[in-house]
């Protein structure tokens, strides 16, 4: 990757399983993508067998960094003891969650019983889900508020992903006094089916959304412009906001509605003036984004500012989960499909600039804070720049994917 202030990605996971997708994508005929590529991640415990226990930077309290980077950055490590007491090193009969081994997908959903939203996670991309608003009632409802109550929060998620066949009594004794309660899914009170839940954005009220035009090596290419110095930021309003499988409602002020498949990065830590060297310590996580587009309004009309072509209401579809832990960031496929038609395939080593640069820059500017959204910039294949153009009609359906991280899908009404 190339260009002023690009980062590519470190580090990656030593030992790779793969899980099949639990279920299928079924919402709106978008189908399941087949199988999952899960970390079995031996980095927290700074090599050797898995342990129960993680390893984080003293400057990283939160251990963002570990999750998103993999592998050792810092002689100066504190190893933060795991539940039950047990010797570092081995393995706790609960700390390995199938299908979550080292990762969180965070989501937030609405049971069909309707009510209010709940916070949840997802078992594998398309699985089941677990009702950590029912498992841990003590957690607010609102992944904002869940993201501000900092670690302890994520404690209590972990917690509630452990399997309760990954403790089986006869091995584990029962565990008395442990601070990791069989709850979730041993009891499976707390299961929630993936056809009898609605998924919504897993953040539906951030302060910040923050957005990154050009960013892409092959986009610039496609429209012929000079790759930018700096990174271009503008915004988009968080009432843009819609869930992974929700409807993009196309404006009648519009007859140039457009797809941009994108990564986004969520702040899960405040931060003014953050260097770009820490700058993954504030990031929990990544999801897909889709930065619909009036490209009419975008570049023609508002005296060609950006903000009111970007922002209609759901024109920011997102989801489906919040994952903790990826790879290498910097180096997923990604892509967009319209009506079953590949419209964008790239990978995120085509990024200008990489996650940590835009976290450190644009907090030269703002502070960031747990709950902010950063969408990273789309690559090639957008319809404004096809010869001819090609634009979204009622009745298209768009479809959104990212190696790691899932899949959205929408419909055009």
């Amino acid at each position: 990757m190339t260009g002023t202030g690009a980062v590519t990605g470190t580090g990656g996971f030593r030992d790779w399983g793969v899980i099949p997708w639990i279920g299928s994508i079924r919402d709106r005929g978008c189908a399941g993508l087949g199988a999952a590529r899960i970390p079995w991640d031996r980095t927290e415990t700074g090599g050797g067998s898995p342990g129960c226990g993680f390893v984080r930077d003293r400057g990283d309290p939160w251990g963002w960094a570990e999750r998103n980077r993999g592998g050792r950055t810092s002689r100066d490590r504190e190893r933060i003891p795991g539940p039950c007491g047990l010797p570092r090193g081995r393995i706790h009969p609960g700390s390995r969650p199938q299908g979550m081994l080292g990762a969180l997908r965070l989501v937030r959903f609405r049971g069909a019983a309707g009510g209010g939203p709940r916070l949840g996670l997802e078992e594998a991309p398309g699985g089941d889900l677990v009702d950590l608003s029912a498992a841990e009632p003590e957690l607010p409802r609102s992944m904002r508020e869940f993201l501000e109550i900092g670690p302890r929060g994520l404690e209590l998620a972990h917690r509630s992903a452990v399997p309760g066949n990954a403790r089986p009594e006869a091995k584990h004794g029962g565990c008395p006094g442990c601070p990791c309660p069989r709850r979730a899914l041993q009891s499976g009170q707390h299961r929630v089916p993936r056809a009898a839940a609605q998924l919504l954005a897993p953040l539906g009220d951030p302060q910040k959304v923050i957005c990154v035009g050009l960013n892409y090596h092959d986009h610039c290419q496609e429209q012929a412009v000079k790759v930018p110095k700096e990174p271009l930021i503008f915004s988009k309003f968080p009432s843009a906001i819609t869930g992974p499988f929700d409807d993009i409602v196309h404006p009648q002020d519009t007859s140039e509605l457009d797809w941009e498949v994108e990564l986004a990065a969520v702040i899960g830590k405040r931060g003014r003036h953050i260097e770009e060297a820490a700058a993954l310590q504030h990031v929990l996580g990544f999801t897909v984004a889709n930065d619909v587009s009036a490209r009419d309004w975008q570049m023609r009309r508002n005296g060609r500012q950006w903000l009111l072509g970007k922002t209609f209401d759901t024109f920011c579809p997102l989801g489906p989960a919040i994952v903790t832990r990826v790879p290498d960031v910097h180096n997923l496929w990604i892509r967009c499909s319209v009506n079953g038609q590949r419209m964008q395939d790239s990978n995120t080593r085509h990024l200008i600039f990489g996650v940590p640069a835009l976290v450190a820059w644009v907090s030269r500017f703002v502070t960031l804070v747990p709950g902010d959204i950063l969408l990273t910039g789309t690559p090639a294949g957008v319809g404004v720049f096809r010869k001819p153009p090609v634009f979204l009609k009622r009745g298209d359906e768009v479809r959104c994917e990212i190696q790691e991280l899932g899949t959205i899908c929408n419909r055009v009404v």
